[in-house]
């Protein structure tokens, strides 16, 4: 989840703070290392010995896949002793790319790589992956996780949820379209960027095959949460129907079957441009939050450290979904009671509450 999206307005939490409160982002993306350690050592030696890069796209600021690329460069310098290692870390304009500098360079709360090597030349582009980022032919391995369900646009608002997994009929419709049109122009951008033989490690939520998906595992659902908190602020007054109906989230988390589709379909644009699925499975990694509290018990800790890994991702959305004829300090107070809110009923009643991350861990290759 990163400014890891493209809409217009959706920014995560800057200075840093994306990557200190999402630590179950890290956790995923340590669990995709091997698939990427993977990718590269199918490349041949000749090849790496050229050069390598890697791309990270809808990267944040960086502090969850600073683990990864210390690993990958580390797999290239193993084969290729001298070889110059490209990290092209890329997300769209709104991104914190000053945080973004702060982590990679080391001088954030995290330890960087570029210490440990010489001829590795980190690049930062504003370019988003709804567009091309890197020349034709250039690219050996990409990357991207917790990024692809943000949408290009929303599609509609939905007049009943938040989120597209509350969403019915031509509302349901309406985003499944949209998101299998996006996912399609991320592939194919990705096929003009991908040398032969270079592959994509892509990590996106996902409904898995028992309908679980982020922060729906068996607990207390999380979307439904969020929904029900602002349909008492509608009902309250605190905000307008048609306020409510804007904080429709921009996202889509696709099943396995529509990630495949357009990477088995021989008819299909994106098959046709030589990408192929060369694995996918679905994965749950658990919310660290509510790991931590099983041990600890404390109920007030656990709120206090849970909401804010939410709020990273959701709030410019909220905010701006407010009517901008607001006053500045109300709309910021609404914001500040919703929070509050979702934070009291955890402390008061944690049982259940958590956000698990179900991902689709995929390997696509270029022929």
């Amino acid at each position: 989840m990163s400014a890891r999206g493209h809409s217009e307005g959706i920014t995560m939490s800057g200075g840093g703070l994306y990557s200190l409160a999402t630590i179950g982002a890290r956790h995923v993306i340590d669990a995709a290392t091997p698939l990427v350690i993977d990718a590269i050592e199918r490349l041949p030696e000749k090849r790496l010995a050229t050069g390598f890069t890697l791309s990270d796209m809808g990267t944040a600021d960086a502090g969850t896949s600073l683990s990864m690329v210390a690993a990958a460069v580390a797999a290239v310098r193993a084969r290729a002793a001298d070889a110059p290692v490209t990290i092209v870390y890329s997300d769209q304009p709104r991104n914190d790319f000053n945080a973004l500098i702060a982590n990679v360079y080391g001088l954030g709360p995290f330890e960087t790589y570029l210490d440990a090597y010489e001829g590795v030349f980190p690049l930062v582009s504003g370019t988003t992956f709804y567009k091309q980022i890197l020349p034709d032919a250039t690219l050996d391995v990409g990357f991207s996780a917790t990024a692809m369900h943000w949408m290009s646009t929303k599609a509609c608002n939905i007049s009943n949820h938040v989120q597209a997994v509350g969403a019915e009929g031509d509302e349901l419709a309406a985003f499944q379209r949209q998101a299998a049109e996006d996912w399609r122009t991320i592939l194919r951008h990705r096929a003009a960027e991908l040398r032969p033989g270079g592959r994509l490690v892509l990590i996106n939520f996902a409904r898995d095959e028992q309908g679980r998906y982020l922060g729906n595992t068996g607990g207390v659902n999380m979307f439904d949460t969020f929904n029900e908190i602002w349909l008492d602020f509608v009902a309250a007054g605190r905000i307008t129907r048609a306020e409510y109906e804007n904080m429709t989230l921009p996202q889509y988390y696709n099943t396995v079957e529509e990630f495949s589709a357009p990477l088995t379909d021989p008819d299909d644009a994106v098959y046709r441009a030589g990408l192929r699925l060369a694995h996918i499975d679905t994965r749950i990694v658990k919310c660290p939050f509510a790991e931590a509290f099983a041990e600890h018990g404390d109920a007030a800790r656990f709120a206090e450290e849970y909401i804010p890994t939410i709020r990273t991702w959701n709030e410019s959305i909220y905010f701006n979904a407010l009517d901008a004829a607001r006053p500045l300090d109300e709309r910021k107070s609404i914001i500040e009671n919703y929070y509050n809110t979702y934070k009291k009923m955890v402390r008061d009643n944690p049982d259940g509450h958590g956000m698990d991350y179900v991902h689709a861990y995929m390997v696509i290759s270029k022929e």
